[in-house]
């Protein structure tokens, strides 16, 4: 797996990465897909808190603390497989892609333009929930296919070579969404190893 290069690459697993940790909120009204006990984003939940301690830069922090949460989750759902550092997910790319990841996070707050402007999400993270939006958004052209395997959705695809397309593909395998999150992985290969 390569780790992407430009700041467009980063920007778009961004995008998904962020919505699907808001799309995973539980406590928000109307419940969205459930998947974290959460209510961080919305202006009448937890996103009051971050308009009150960040005037500046609350959506960013809301989105952030909120993919912070999804990637606990995705954690602990790897924890339970036998190889947790060998599977790639949604939210698990590798330690330089992570870092690499967080930094632009930081650097996209600072640059002082709202998440809205300067990303391009699958669906508008200000709008009211739609799950067959959302899920025409994530499965694109269709899902790939995938083997439900104990701990998650295994893809039997290769991995693909970028990791912006890797984190495509992985979203789309969360279609058909589930009750709980369903920790699509793409599995490293010996020689694959980053």
């Amino acid at each position: 797996m390569t780790t992407p290069t430009s700041d467009g690459a980063l920007d778009a697993i961004l995008a998904i990465q962020l919505t699907v940790a808001w799309a995973g909120e539980a406590r928000c009204e109307p419940k969205r897909l459930g998947w974290w006990d959460t209510d961080l984003v919305d202006p009448d939940g937890g996103g009051d808190l971050f308009a009150r301690l960040l005037p500046l830069t609350a959506r960013w922090g809301a989105l952030e603390a909120c993919r912070e949460v999804a990637r606990r989750a995705d954690e602990r759902a790897r924890s339970k497989t036998a190889t947790p550092d060998e599977l790639r997910t949604i939210f698990f790319l590798g330690f330089e892609t992570d870092e690499r990841l967080s930094d632009r996070l930081a650097a996209l707050k600072r640059a002082g333009r709202s998440p809205v402007e300067t990303l391009s999400f699958p669906v508008p993270l200000d709008a009211a929930f739609d799950r067959p939006k959302l899920a025409k958004a994530l499965g694109g052209d269709g899902t790939p296919t995938f083997s439900v395997v104990p701990g998650g959705r295994k893809l039997k695809t290769p991995m693909p070579p970028t990791v912006d397309e890797i984190v495509r593909q992985l979203a789309a395998a969360l279609v058909p969404f589930a009750e709980q999150y369903p920790l699509p992985f793409f599995v490293l290969r010996p020689h694959a190893r980053p």
